[in-house]
């Protein structure tokens, strides 16, 4: 006699039941239809998902979902689904499949559907452009106002919000979120049983039921993703590696969040060891690593918001962007503001909700903003220049960022710091503000160290101290320039034969002309700013500061 565990019983159970765990918006869905709201604008991209749930909110046939709301007696509904394409479409009841026109298929509406019913749209927002669509949505209210008529509410469902000005007091938006963590699970432990059945490779799929650990990893892996595309990208993994793995999941996550052309799902291979000096950023960062784990919420620990790096450019802000999301193994999402941007009106601020969801679902996560400066600079002047959009994405990340509870960790880096808007330097935005100056005397030596084991050089080979005194106000990308350049000369003249030497470094340092001479006046000031308004990332240099006086001098 075979005996079943746990977890496999789970997953048997999982996988005969019909049902998914409640998303929040079902909940809301229920009451507003409950409620007897007339016209309900639901946000997803998931149109089989909403109508699924939408068809048991309409018939309420399951005794789990009457318990969970105390519904007694209910009197189903019919669900009726209309879409541009292919007319009404009822499995309850006939309806007329050939209207596709919207005009005509509100005048139906209003005139013809007498019983208690759930109406949704598909796709309808682009006919609101006509003005006499939304009169005739506006005139449903007072049709279905009749307390003698039916029960009957109007759903449009859509992947954007777009409502006529008019329109927006008489409609109810409700966001359809992303599935969940548990939501995931459910399907992965449908996706093992299914796979356990294989006589080659049902031990691979065993091994998953049996180990709640690693349905939670692969479930996390696939967060930010759709039911549907959750199904296929496991089905594709079991396909190709006869089991999940994490390489082919994230992998397809990748792809399929680029599609949306305004978050990347960006990869790096760079700890924080390839990152040198910011001994302080990095302490700080050290200490709320593990802040994202379930033990530091149990001990009272709020997940980090974020950080906003200021400084000089090529000084290791964007690369500690992607050292940190190695760090902490956690995925690295970089937002373009410049393509949040759209041309139509009210595109910019659907877009800038949109990437904010897609993060938070994907959380833990890290939203890496750069160069920030670029992408809300002009937020003063939006009013004459483009009507107040930038003002207003400005406004809906703003309050994002101060108000979030996601673990989403947000690191935004900037340039010039007179281009800020002062609202984004107020406390309570991010955790901290760094200032990232040029490297000190031990920051270059170790960048050059970092730099020399790269290119698969021996440090002790060179001279050290002489580089790092020729090096005084260099950046840390003007040190890699340097390096990169006696690598080329070096192979130049000896046609590979000779290899880099501490004299052809300093042939090629003399060659660089570092930003500390370029934009000596633009230095000071930044950093005159940051003594009171910022943190420094890492100990002040113990050198005077760069003059013509004490520029250094290159032994020849």
């Amino acid at each position: 006699m075979t005996t079943t565990s746990p977890a496999t019983a789970i997953a048997e159970a999982t996988a005969a039941s019909p049902h998914r765990p409640v998303p929040p918006a079902v909940d809301e869905l229920h009451y507003l239809i409950r409620a007897q709201y007339k016209l309900i604008y639901v946000v997803s991209a998931e149109e089989e998902r909403v109508e699924k749930w939408l068809r048991d909110l309409a018939v309420l046939d399951s005794p789990g979902l009457r318990e969970r709301w105390d519904v007694t007696n209910w009197q189903p509904r019919q669900l009726i689904k209309w879409s541009c394409s292919q007319g009404f479409r009822c499995d309850t009841a006939d309806v007329p499949g050939d209207i596709r026109d919207p005009i005509r298929a509100l005048d139906w509406i209003s005139g013809n559907l007498t019983r208690d019913a759930v109406v949704v749209l598909r796709d309808f927002h682009p006919f609101f452009n006509d003005p006499m669509v939304a009169r005739r949505v506006r005139d449903l209210i007072h049709v279905f106002g009749d307390a003698s008529q039916a029960k009957r509410s109007v759903i449009f469902l859509s992947s954007v919000v777009k409502l006529p000005m008019e329109m927006e007091k008489d409609a109810v938006v409700v966001d359809f979120d992303l599935p969940d963590r548990q939501t995931l699970e459910d399907i992965v432990r449908e996706q093992a049983f299914a796979g356990a059945r294989s006589p080659r490779f049902g031990k691979n799929f065993n091994k998953v039921l049996e180990s709640p650990q690693m349905q939670r990893e692969i479930a996390e892996a696939a967060l930010g993703l759709t039911e549907a595309e959750a199904a296929q990208v496991f089905k594709k993994s079991a396909v190709r590696d006869k089991g999940f793995s994490l390489k082919t999941i994230l992998a397809e996550k990748k792809h399929i969040i680029r599609k949306s052309g305004i978050l990347e799902f960006y990869e790096t291979s760079q700890g924080m060891e390839s990152v040198g000096g910011l001994t302080n950023m990095k302490d700080w960062l050290n200490k709320r690593r593990n802040a994202f784990l379930p033990i530091a919420q149990e001990f009272g620990l709020p997940p980090p918001k974020g950080i906003l790096l200021l400084g000089v450019p090529g000084c290791g802000k964007s690369l500690s962007a992607k050292a940190i999301s190695q760090a902490w193994q956690m995925p690295l999402l970089r937002l373009d503001v410049g393509k949040v941007f759209g041309s139509l009106v009210g595109s910019s601020e659907e877009n800038m909700r949109r990437a904010i969801k897609t993060a938070e679902a994907v959380a833990p996560a890290i939203l890496w903003l750069d160069e920030l400066e670029k992408g809300f600079s002009g937020t003063k002047s939006s009013g004459s220049s483009d009507g107040g959009t930038t003002a207003r994405v400005f406004a809906t990340f703003l309050t994002w960022l101060q108000e979030k509870t996601s673990p989403v960790f947000v690191i935004a880096t900037a340039n010039d710091v007179s281009m800020l808007p002062p609202e984004l330097l107020r406390k309570g935005r991010f955790d901290e503000i760094f200032f990232v100056d040029l490297p000190n005397r031990q920051e270059r030596d170790e960048i050059l160290h970092i730099q020399l084991k790269k290119r698969h050089r021996d440090p002790q080979l060179f001279d050290m101290r002489k580089l790092t005194d020729a090096t005084a106000g260099f950046s840390g990308s003007e040190l890699e320039e340097a390096v990169v350049g006696a690598l080329y000369d070096t192979f130049d003249e000896g046609q590979g034969k000779t290899d880099i030497s501490t004299e052809s470094l300093i042939a090629a340092i003399r060659e660089v002309i570092p930003l500390s001479q370029t934009m000596r006046e633009r230095l000071s000031e930044m950093r005159e700013w940051s003594k009171s308004r910022a943190r420094r990332a890492s100990p002040a240099d113990d050198q005077k500061p760069l003059t013509d006086d004490n520029q250094p001098k290159l032994e020849m």
